[in-house]
């Protein structure tokens, strides 16, 4: 309510420079309480236009129209017209905003001509609609441009989240293969030269034994800490070729996730069919991340929603579906976004298959097949 107070007020303040200007104008008709319920019936459109702004703009310019014809205030009853027209472009109504510019300034010339005297000149009446014509011009242009600017501030906005988001993923994947790195270059540089060390020396101790000498204390130390080294570095590798996910992100963890995003104010159900079982570390992570992209993308774009979370396991592949009763619809594609091409690379990448796309009931719907045995 608080962020419609601003076009309620608007409205108000229309209205009285309407009735003003009615009573004011030279060439105005008398007021009757039919005008005034027009007046209100514009005020009252106004302050729902952010809400319902097609809906709103009709109310206006019918009410505007009949008033013009009925009182004559001039062109201030062009005002609110202007407003409704920009609202309803900002807000994507393209095509009513047009059709309703120009059926007012159609409206508002054909009363012009029709009560012109003979002696006014017709100049007068082409100046003043070619005004309105740029007034309406103006705030169709407007509308659009404050809606292309919205759209590229919430782009904006979400590369920012994405990017915040993926930043520790991306720090933890780069420290992996560091490791590996690592561990390449300790295989290639030690074990080699230690199990030369460990294998000469134990040939050299069975040869003496053989022989019937004891081997030297020195060529026993050496067999003794050769192996003890081939021991500790093969554990070091181990340790080094260990999967870089130290936070342990996978779908065993969608329960976390869930209580979340109940917790900020969407109904979430998490479904699981087939036998639950340990993934290929890359799968699983997928599985839980666009779980997480979907879920994020109904929070900020489904309004009042109820999200439903199905994950089906199968011999040969995992399925993730993720939909929503929202707001989308066919008829309003969405326009993918970062989240949504991240999505897909990441099936993709797995060789895995996409499908995102509203639904014919309303809300939207998020599935991803994933094979199990696909190199990545």
């Amino acid at each position: 309510m608080r962020r419609d107070l601003p076009y309620a007020l608007s409205g108000l303040a229309l209205g009285a420079l309407l009735l003003g200007n009615s009573v004011l104008a030279p060439d105005a008709a008398p007021v009757r309480p039919v005008d005034v319920v027009l007046i209100l019936a514009m005020a009252a459109a106004l302050a729902v236009c952010r809400r319902y702004p097609a809906v709103a703009l009709l109310v206006v310019t019918a009410a505007m129209l009949a008033l013009h014809v009925r009182v004559h205030p001039g062109v201030s009853a062009a005002f609110p017209v202007l407003g409704a027209v920009y609202v309803a472009a900002w807000q994507g109504h393209r095509l009513t905003s047009a059709l309703a510019s120009v059926v007012f300034l159609s409206g508002f010339l054909a009363r012009d001509i029709s009560v012109a005297p003979a002696d006014r000149p017709g100049q007068l009446i082409a100046e003043r609609t070619s005004l309105l014509l740029g007034w309406f011009v103006a705030a169709n242009v407007a509308g659009l441009v404050a809606r292309q600017r919205r759209a590229y501030l919430e782009q904006v906005e979400q590369r920012a989240i994405e990017a915040e988001r993926t930043r520790e993923e991306m720090a933890l994947r780069r420290a992996g293969e560091e490791r590996l790195r690592i561990a390449r270059d300790l295989h290639d540089s030690l074990t080699h030269n230690i199990s030369v060390i460990k294998v000469q020396a134990g040939i050299a101790v069975h040869l003496a034994r053989k022989h019937g000498e004891e081997p030297p204390a020195a060529l026993l130390a050496i067999q003794e800490a050769s192996g003890a080294a081939m021991r500790e570095l093969r554990g070091t590798l181990d340790v080094l070729r260990a999967p870089s996910d130290g936070d342990g992100i996978g779908l065993g963890r969608l329960g976390e996730l869930a209580e979340r995003t109940r917790a900020a104010g969407v109904p979430v159900q998490l479904t699981v069919t087939g036998q639950p079982r340990d993934l290929p570390a890359e799968v699983d992570q997928a599985g839980y991340r666009i779980v997480q992209e979907a879920l994020t993308n109904v929070a900020r774009h489904a309004g009042a929603a109820t999200a439903q979370i199905h994950i089906q396991y199968a011999p040969a592949e995992l399925t993730v579906s993720v939909t929503d009763d929202g707001e989308a619809t066919p008829a309003r594609p969405v326009s993918p976004g970062v989240g949504l091409r991240g999505m897909r690379e990441r099936v993709t990448g797995l060789g895995g298959t996409l499908h995102t796309a509203a639904r014919d009931d309303g809300g939207f719907a998020v599935r991803a097949t994933i094979p199990l045995d696909a190199p990545a």
